[in-house]
């Protein structure tokens, strides 16, 4: 196609004189957009007038403008940039300011030039409060003028959608191809130039791009990951796929380093006071202690006085620090079977902040006083100094109370370990007396081998000790929500809502159908849950019930505004007792630093400000850490049972879905599939209301909760994936007597996983 001519006379442009003069950027924008001729730099040029030495400020101004987005280059010609439309989604940096936020486009077209830097507006009553590293549906604003100065209100923080494709690369005869990890995902060839340094075998990180006219998806590799066969590769897959930050950038690395001991300065000094640190045998931080006596105030006859104490992270992690930056944008710790991401570096979660024994470690920590029945009489928060009197483990602590204390706890019994245990026996009561949900889900360990691989599964048996240490946190919890409403101070709420009326309404068809009434009234509570629970052990359906009950509970989240929280049947809740490994906590810490005039280290204004959108990150960081938990262990146990197809199992339903059944193994945990297909000669219809499948012609019956053998068919160790044939025959029930199915068919959907976090 032919170029238009250029025009030779002009009436925009600016005549010629003897000393020309740079033009402003709104006078190259106008240019650009005013004549369609002026596409390449000569012309701009001559346009302009510019000649001799002003060539270099005029080559300079234009690439200037390139970097900042205003202009677009293609080969010769250039352009102005397209701007963004009224609404778009941005993402925040990670590194950004928090004070002073900036983000770009979330998706941007290269061939426009730099994408364009939006400032964050962030008014004081503004509802949503993004931060660093969140992406943002946002309002836009490009200012009056030529040049667009962009800036924008958050209208909603957003999920990140997980970085590029992740696969394993497999070479073939035409070349190679990438198996995705997600099963969802089709397999895409690979082209020779685009395989960098990757390997047959290796798990790599790839991006899409399409080609020739059918559009045709490729893949490129980005990043290779590693192998998935060799140590610790398989918790990288989610690290990768969930962009879960692993690596502490230098500045947060050198801010731990510098840092320096808390002294006993301005502090109470509790050295006097033997706390212990119990823990799993294996722990490598320590961030609580406890302390239990008897009260001696008569007013209180068979009392107790409970000391807890919290490592002090808000003293050596101070707002707007690289360290504060990176802990928010981590939100929690992640715990995988080989290694740990933590929240905050080595120097500062293992080391200064790790309550060890013997050592002198700064501590929040709150002395609260009970009665005989476990009920609060009062409590008081104070900022220490203390020394662990000794590091135990669950296992220990329980054995010596059964009467098999070892050298560590046999002197540690009557002064230490009895006094906790006649304070839990109390606090246990008050428990009882309060009725929170009480749905006791067995948790299994995976346990590695030398190699990374899975060497055994284990349910580590629930102790005393457990529970000893449950409840005198969530007592400390209690204590510091009280204690900031009280002083009508901002914080985060640990919350957990009401089951919503569709869910009670499922639960209710269910178990009408297993013949256990079920109350769903406005007011429905956790002992209405508990009761139901235990009419089912009795009647030898608990394993049916426990899935359904799970699954009609809400996510419990964080949140600037109570609603309370369902599950422990609390009106008000806060986490107070794990700075160390969640942003929440240390909040909290500093809430109460500020509240009791503790220190000059507490929440600040800014940080009140922005407690909602604070809220919203790390609710969304504690449920990307569960996914990448869960994640890694279907991944390791597909590993670990890919050498055993065929071999039979015994299980559990844990699902139904209209496309099939899904099952749990009982002795590992793991996960798989069923497809409904393959359950026989019959039509399987799924009845939602009870949970099952049920044959038309025949009137056999898989239901939610069902034991059942099983034969291994399929196992994909990347996507953790396994397929299974059921050998087991199921209940028969009259055909006549069925309901019919709902009118929208339910999408195939996972069963919940373990214990609702709290």
């Amino acid at each position: 196609m032919a170029r238009p001519p250029r025009p030779r006379t002009d009436p925009k442009r600016p005549r010629r004189t003897a000393a020309a003069a740079l033009p402003t950027r709104e006078a190259v924008l106008e240019a650009l957009a005013g004549a369609p001729g002026l596409d390449r730099k000569r012309d701009l040029a001559r346009h302009f007038g510019i000649r001799g030495e002003l060539r270099t400020p005029f080559k300079a101004l234009l690439r200037q403008m390139e970097a900042d987005g205003l202009i677009a280059r293609s080969r010769r010609s250039m352009r102005r940039t397209a701007t963004l439309p009224a609404v778009a989604v941005l993402d925040i940096p990670a590194e950004a300011d928090p004070e002073e936020l900036y983000a770009y486009p979330a998706s941007w077209n290269e061939d426009e030039g730099e994408a364009p830097r939006v400032a964050i507006m962030q008014p004081r009553a503004a509802r949503v409060v993004p931060g660093p590293g969140d992406r943002i549906l946002a309002r836009i604003d490009a200012g009056d003028g030529p040049v667009p100065q962009y800036t924008a209100r958050a209208m909603k923080i957003l999920d990140k959608p997980r970085r590029g494709q992740i696969g394993i690369v497999r070479l073939d005869a035409d070349g190679a191809r990438l198996v995705p990890v997600d099963r969802k995902l089709r397999e895409m060839r690979i082209p020779a130039g685009d395989l960098g340094d990757a390997r047959d075998g290796d798990l790599v990180e790839v991006e899409t791009k399409l080609s020739g006219r059918l559009m045709i998806p490729r893949a490129k590799v980005v990043a290779v990951i590693g192998n998935p066969k060799s140590e610790g590769a398989v918790s990288m897959i989610a690290i990768h796929s969930l962009d879960i930050p692993y690596r502490f950038p230098d500045s947060v690395l050198r801010e731990a380093e510098a840092a320096k001991a808390v002294t006993l300065r301005g502090r109470e000094d509790w050295r006097h006071i033997p706390l212990v640190t119990i823990d799993p045998a294996d722990a490598k931080d320590h961030d609580d202690a406890v302390f239990a006596e008897p009260d001696p105030d008569p007013k209180n006859p068979g009392g107790h006085i409970v000391y807890v104490a919290i490592a002090d992270v808000a003293a050596y992690v101070r707002p707007g620090s690289a360290l504060d930056r990176e802990a928010y944008l981590r939100g929690n710790s992640v715990y995988f079977p080989d290694r740990v991401v933590p929240m905050l570096p080595e120097r500062i979660s293992n080391d200064l902040c790790s309550l060890k024994e013997g050592a002198n470690r700064p501590a929040l920590a709150v002395r609260m006083v009970i009665d005989a029945r476990g009920r609060k009489r009062g409590h008081s928060f104070h900022r220490v100094v203390f020394r662990s009197a000794a590091r135990l483990s669950y296992g220990q602590v329980q054995a010596a109370i059964d009467g098999d204390p070892d050298d560590r706890t046999a002197p540690l019994l009557e002064p230490v370990l009895r006094p906790l245990w006649k304070a839990h026996a109390a606090l246990m009561q008050n428990r009882a007396l309060r009725g929170p949900l009480e749905l006791d889900l067995p948790e299994r360990k995976i346990v590695l081998d030398e190699r990374g691989m899975v060497a055994d599964v284990r349910v580590p048996e629930r102790l005393e000790a457990h529970r000893l240490i449950e409840e005198m946190m969530i007592a400390a919890n209690v204590a510091a929500a009280e204690t900031l409403e009280a002083h009508r101070a901002a914080l985060l709420y640990r919350v957990h809502d009401t089951p919503s009326p569709e869910k009670l309404e499922a639960l209710h068809e269910f178990l009408s159908s297993l013949a256990l009434p079920f109350t769903k009234g406005a007011a429905v509570r956790p002992t209405d849950f508990n009761r139901v629970l235990a009419k089912a052990r009795e009647g030898g359906k608990i394993d049916h019930v426990s899935e359904m009950v799970l699954r009609s509970q809400a996510q419990a989240e964080y949140s600037a505004e109570n609603y309370g929280h369902f599950g422990l049947n609390l009106d008000r809740y806060a986490h107070f007792t794990s700075p160390i490994r969640r942003y929440a906590d240390l909040i909290v810490h500093r809430a109460l630093i500020t509240a009791l005039d503790l220190g000059k280290d507490g929440l600040s204004e800014g940080e009140i400000a922005k407690l909602p959108g604070i809220a919203q990150h790390i609710s969304a960081t504690e449920r990307r850490a569960m996914a990448a938990e869960r994640e890694t262990a279907d991944r390791l146990l597909a590993q670990f049972l890919a050498g055993q197809i065929g071999a039979q199992f015994e299980g559990r339903i844990s699902g139904v879905a209209r496309a099939g059944l899904f099952v749990r193994l009982s002795e590992t945990g793991a996960d798989g599939f069923v497809p409904a297909s393959t359950l026989g000669a019959d039509y399987y219809r799924h009845i939602e209301e009870q949970q099952a499948l049920i044959g038309e012609r025949t009137g056999e019956m898989f239901r939610l909760g069902d034991n059942v053998t099983l034969r291994l068919l399929e196992v994909a160790p990347v996507a953790g994936a396994l397929r299974f044939e059921l050998l087991s025959e199921g209940t028969r029930v009259n055909r006549s007597s069925l309901k019919r199915p709902a009118r929208r068919p339910s999408k195939p959907k996972a069963p919940p996983r373990g214990r609702r976090k709290r």
